[in-house]
């Protein structure tokens, strides 16, 4: 076996504490899952105002991520914590993987379905939810998909073949999709009707919310991007609306894109859909359409 270490280390825009050790766990341990492999030992990464919070809310903190890094079958094995302005919590995360199992984002071959197993669009819920645009049910569902591990989908798609795969976090949707075609050297055809979307986060942008990235990450692929149709500018923000704790993205033979589907919805990963396909490298590396 091949061992992964990955870490990760986030502010989540919540006031809970234990909901925020969990989602930043899961955004965490996500990493590994997104190369195919089972977390085996975490350690905490902490940011703390040591002098301004009680020690009980930091205590909360990793109960939170305890829980995740349990629901994982992983350990913690200690950490590390400094005194800073606000407190910010991550994992260092070791895994292991057969390496003739090995996922990459490269790899992608003409002919490929795209599956993504989470909706996107929690950049601009957290921003909105400041201002209470934010429905309360509409907040709820966004927090528990955040809090939901990418171990199921991760153990269905190991039956099958996979032949590149990414999470999707904080570049969003055409970020990772647009280091995936590169590294892959392929277009990526996405059907925007076809990707989940968070509830409420579409008129969000309607509304006029954004988030403090969504420009850099538009900047970041706008010149090999391709938008086709009549979509409003307020739509195509959702693509580079930027995610903590998002889904895997996978590039898997069409042939097999259906039942794959069929499985993860068996399994409970019931917003997985299969959103476009890939193509020979073409003028550009990604198009929406």
């Amino acid at each position: 076996m091949a061992l992964i270490t990955t870490a990760d280390f986030i502010t989540p825009p919540v006031d809970d504490p234990r909901l925020f050790g969990q989602i930043a766990a899961a955004n965490a341990l996500s990493d590994v899952y997104a190369m195919g492999g089972k977390p085996i030992t975490c350690l905490n990464l902490v940011g703390f105002p040591a002098d301004k919070l009680d020690q009980q809310i930091l205590l909360e903190i990793i109960e939170g991520a305890l829980d995740k890094i349990t629901e994982a079958g992983a350990v913690l094995a200690g950490g590390h914590s400094v005194e800073d302005e606000e407190p910010k919590f991550g994992l260092s995360v070791t895994g292991i993987v057969h390496p003739e199992r090995y996922w990459a984002n490269a790899g992608a071959q003409p002919g490929d379905v795209l599956i993504l197993t989470k909706p996107i669009g929690s950049g601009v819920l957290f921003n909105a939810n400041l201002k209470k645009w934010v429905s309360p049910e509409a907040m709820e569902k966004c927090l528990r998909l955040l809090t939901i591990l990418n171990k199921v989908p991760a153990e269905v798609l190991s039956s099958f073949d996979v032949h590149a795969a990414t999470d999707i976090t904080g570049f969003g949707l055409a970020g990772h999709s647009m280091e995936m075609a590169k590294a892959s050297a392929v277009t990526l055809e996405i059907d925007t009707a076809s990707v989940p979307v968070m509830q409420e986060a579409l008129e969000m942008y309607k509304r006029g919310m954004s988030t403090g990235v969504n420009r850099s990450n538009r900047l970041k692929v706008s010149a090999d991007t391709w938008f086709v149709g009549n979509l409003s500018s307020w739509h195509e923000e959702i693509f580079v609306d930027p995610q903590t704790s998002g889904g895997l993205l996978v590039s898997v033979p069409a042939a097999q894109g259906e039942f794959i589907i069929q499985e993860l919805h068996k399994a409970g990963v019931m917003d997985a859909r299969v959103i476009g396909q890939v193509r020979p490298q073409e003028q550009k590396f990604l198009i929406f359409k």
